[in-house]
């Protein structure tokens, strides 16, 4: 059989990836052994739950362990497996490509800052091009399990934008990556260069740090000393390095927590600490054992509510699946983590998962673990959770509406910005709100917005400014969704400011009330007119106390949706319902005055009742600006503008 060889380029990302990962990874560059030895036991995680149904993958050789190897004249570093293995397509679509959703958002965030770039590509998962951080030409040798020995793979760059790959024989299945190490810097400074990696005791002590925890043998020559020669030799007997039992059986008093932040690193490929985690075995009807991790910063990809690869199923200690999405809701898509449980049967499918008593069981047990997980971060680490708000707080309000068991528990843990502060940060929790209520004030007021500045200039807001009552600022494009699954909170009725028959219920006094209603008798005239003049584009006109310096607000009546959620919907492209607002008028503005002065002299000429018609358009149209909206005729509300300017300036 010919070899077959080619050359092939680099996905335009990858070359980018690379050359960064040279540059701003290079002071932690010993990560490339725990992402070499993470791929090495997933590949046989991978094998041993294929050969589940097909035995025969084994190839007589079931006993799955990975082996580290270093040559010190040819300087080079070797990571072996015997897992899965990969064909041709197989190396030229893994190697090749970043099979990830996100990588664009990933590379325009970039910003050839080192320390902030090194964080991002931490945050992406770094994988098999950690490989470049240390080698300036990677060779892997690889053959899938199951195919002939003779179509085994050579694979082979230098990392600068170009591979090459060729049909090779290979009597053993599974994977060798062979790293040949960087020389010295340029000006000879031996800092840059990796051959203190060359080292026995150097590559133990790396993998003792990182990877102690993956549950196969990591194995390595034993060493001794050659009087003869003054130096340490390898024999050819090898020793297991690690632990090499799966960290989550191992008793908890025996785990540090060091230990557990590293699993983290190597089941979510990032290599920053964890914000928080929780180890629990749990014992009833259903057994399983569960280590959970909230990470520090959500991953590009945090918005494809599709793309979830969180949570790594066991069944008694063997790998199943990396995304069982089964076992965790779709707000708590950023946790990080294992579950193996003693209960399901090895050959679990996705269809299984979906039906099984066991899986619910086990995924109410985990959305309560991670809930008691963030409480406590609210409650004791009130940084830490500031922090985790930032990240994933908009996730988290989608619990709101998807998960109504636990709706109470998330309503608790929600955080938002509101008028009690000028800062956008959404700090204020619905219990902070109630605490500081007024006195007679049985509700809690929010107003929705696209900006905090658009939210907290609100015309909306002016009758709350007077009389000091607060109001949250809503400005999440999740939050009219959930708001529409959050009716209450502690017996308080959530209520938006922009909502019709606003009822300020015992906070309007007696006095407040009266003049409402003689205002309304006086100016009775004056809003029929405007409602006949603007037609169509309103449910009805009204005064209103609500406003003390605007002359005019737009609401929605009960049951409508709010002018936020209908923008919202047409930014998404979906058809919103038609939404015809109620035009409110403040009988205090002099605007309004003026217009009801022409109306109680009976003025009527053609004239002024064109001039009338387009008093009461920019009314309307000032109202729908201030709430954010757009208007439908920009520049008829320019020349109106200009008219009435020019009127006013010939006085």
């Amino acid at each position: 059989m010919g070899t077959m060889k080619e050359t092939l380029g680099f996905q335009t990302e990858v070359k980018q990836l690379l050359q960064l990962m040279i540059h701003s990874l290079y002071s932690n560059r010993e990560i490339f052994l725990r992402e070499l030895i993470s791929n090495a036991s997933d590949a046989c995680d991978k094998l041993r739950f294929e050969a589940i149904d097909k035995p025969e993958l084994f190839e007589g050789d079931a006993e799955l362990k990975i082996r580290v190897d270093f040559d010190k004249a040819a300087r080079t570093i070797s990571i072996s497996d015997n897992g899965i293995g990969m064909s041709r397509d197989e190396a030229i679509a893994n190697l090749g490509t970043i099979a990830r959703s996100g990588t664009r958002e990933f590379f325009t965030q970039l910003s050839g800052d080192r320390s902030r770039d090194s964080q991002l590509i931490g945050q992406f998962g770094v994988g098999f091009y950690s490989s470049f951080i240390v080698a300036d030409r990677v060779t892997v040798l690889t053959r899938r399990a199951g195919l002939p020995a003779d179509q085994g793979v050579r694979w082979e760059s230098d990392g600068s934008g170009e591979f090459s790959i060729e049909t090779i024989e290979r009597p053993e299945r599974g994977t060798t990556v062979v790293l040949h190490l960087r020389a010295a810097g340029a000006d000879g400074d031996d800092a840059d260069s990796p051959d203190d990696l060359l080292s026995a005791w150097k590559l133990r002590q790396i993998i003792r740090t990182y990877s102690d925890h993956i549950s196969l043998p990591i194995e390595m020559r034993k060493e001794e000393w050659d009087k003869d020669k003054g130096e340490q030799v390898l024999l050819d007997e090898v020793e297991t390095v690690n632990q090499a039992s799966a960290l989550w059986t191992r008793p908890r008093n025996e785990i540090t927590d060091e230990q557990d932040k590293e699993f983290y690193k190597h089941v979510a490929h990032d290599f920053t600490d964890p914000l928080a985690y929780t180890h629990n075995r749990v014992e009833g009807r259903t057994e399983y054992t569960q280590l959970l991790f909230v990470p520090a910063k959500a991953p590009h990809d945090i918005w494809d509510r599709q793309n979830r690869k969180g949570i790594k199923l066991y069944v008694r200690r063997v790998f199943i699946m990396d995304d069982a999405e089964q076992l965790m809701p779709v707000y708590l898509r950023f946790v990080r983590g294992i579950v193996d449980s003693n209960d399901l049967p090895l050959n679990v499918s996705r269809e299984i998962l979906q039906e099984s008593r066991d899986v619910k069981a086990i995924r109410e047990g985990c959305t309560k673990r991670v809930l008691t997980m963030l409480e406590d971060l609210a409650e004791n680490r009130k940084d830490d959770y500031a922090t985790f708000w930032k990240e994933f707080g908009q996730v988290l309000k989608e619990g709101v509406g998807e998960d109504f068991a636990n709706q109470e528990r998330i309503a608790k843990l929600l955080r938002f910005a509101s008028t009690n502060g000028d800062s956008a940060e959404q700090t204020v929790s619905l219990a902070d709100y109630v605490g500081r209520m007024k006195d007679g004030q049985d509700k809690i007021y929010y107003v929705t917005g696209e900006t905090d500045a658009s939210a907290r200039n609100s015309p909306h807001l002016e009758v709350f400014r007077k009389k000091g009552i607060e109001v949250l600022l809503m400005t999440d494009r999740v939050d009219e969704w959930a708001l529409s699954f959050l009716t209450q909170f502690d017996g308080k009725e959530l209520v938006s400011v922009a909502r019709g028959g606003l009822d300020l219920g015992k906070l309007e006094d007696e006095a407040d009330k009266q003049e409402t209603e003689k205002v309304a008798e006086e100016f009775k005239d004056l809003v029929e007119r405007i409602g006949k003049s603007l037609g169509e584009q309103v449910k009805s006109v009204r005064v209103t106390t609500r406003l003390t310096e605007s002359p005019s607000c737009l609401v929605s009546d009960e049951g409508d949706i709010s002018g936020n959620l209908e923008r919202l919907l047409k930014q998404a492209g979906q058809k919103a319902p038609d939404r015809k607002p109620i035009l409110e008028i403040n009988p205090g503005h002099p605007l309004v005055q003026r217009l009801q002065a022409g109306v109680a002299a009976g003025a009527g000429t053609d004239g002024e009742s064109a001039q009338f018609d387009d008093w009461s358009q920019l009314l309307f149209d000032q109202a729908h600006l201030a709430e954010g909206g757009q208007l439908k005729d920009p520049a008829s509300f320019v020349r109106r503008m200009n008219g009435m300017l020019l009127a006013l300036a010939r006085g």
